[in-house]
């Protein structure tokens, strides 16, 4: 009857953690601040416009320039990029494309998303989507997984006939993430995130305070940028732990017999 007691009140702390751990799975962008949003981008890695994730960034340009935007995405988020390029009424057959970056200026690979389409003439805007790899804490050097730091974002059309080069366009780039949780934890963080002037605001600390100037972005997470050590996996293998030490005494107390057998020697 204990066993059964013990066993219960498990099941119960099972499902009080698998909440939180459910809650997890859901999206994590924050919420869309439309009013402090940027309204123009950047022409390089080095000019890209900052914007949080839940922004909806927008800026006027022209076929054939090249446009960059970066956000912060943290570890165990999975982003996806969209951007909408609204177009002239009359123009000829233009493909669009979407690149993302990692804070090594490694390109990513799309998972998947349409992240090239072509816009055929008289079309009056193209959509594009772009979902990456979920961001792991650490990873091998020789790999290119993508890691916690900001990531850039160039929007641009290829292979524009000479007719529409300088054509005006109008762009809308949006970034929203799911957060993976324990299922993309790993065991190890890296010492900084990939941030333009990280290594400068590390000498700082040390340094002149005049040095800290030099940093080049100051977007981050709107909760900060995670130690990388904690995760919902620790709750579950918490919950394996205790299951397994209730498995062992509920054993135990099934095997152990009714006691010591008697010495006393049978008939005396």
């Amino acid at each position: 009857m204990r066993f059964t007691r013990a066993l219960s009140a498990a099941v119960v702390l099972l499902g009080l953690a698998a909440a939180p751990a459910a809650a997890d799975s859901s999206p994590s962008a924050s919420p869309s601040q439309d009013g402090d949003a940027p309204t123009t981008a950047g022409t390089s890695f080095r000019t890209a416009t900052e914007f949080e994730q839940g922004q909806a960034a927008t800026a006027n340009g022209a076929a054939g320039d090249y446009l960059y935007w970066s956000f912060p995405a943290d570890a165990e988020q999975r982003p996806t990029v969209r951007a909408t390029v609204k177009l002239p009424e009359t123009h000829a057959a233009q493909t669009w494309r979407v690149d993302v970056y990692d804070g090594l200026r490694r390109r990513q690979a799309c998972q998947w998303g349409a992240q090239a389409r072509t816009a055929d003439a008289g079309t009056s805007s193209v959509e594009l989507a772009c979902v990456l790899r979920t961001v792991r804490a650490w990873t091998e050097p020789w790999a290119n997984d993508p890691l916690p730091g900001t990531y850039y974002v160039r929007l641009t059309a290829v292979n524009v006939p000479t007719s529409d080069l300088g054509v005006p366009v109008s762009t809308e780039v949006r970034v929203d993430s799911k957060d993976i949780g324990g299922a993309a934890a790993v065991d190890g963080s890296l010492a900084e995130p990939l941030v333009p002037g990280i290594a400068v605001t590390s000498g700082a600390d040390q340094g002149d305070e005049d040095e800290k100037g030099a940093v080049l972005s100051a977007i981050e997470p709107e909760d900060g940028w995670s130690s990388g050590w904690w995760s919902d996996r620790w709750v579950w293998s918490g919950i394996g732990a205790v299951l397994a030490a209730l498995a062992g005494i509920g054993g135990y107390a099934l095997t152990r017999g009714s006691g010591r057998p008697s010495r006393v020697p049978p008939g005396a």
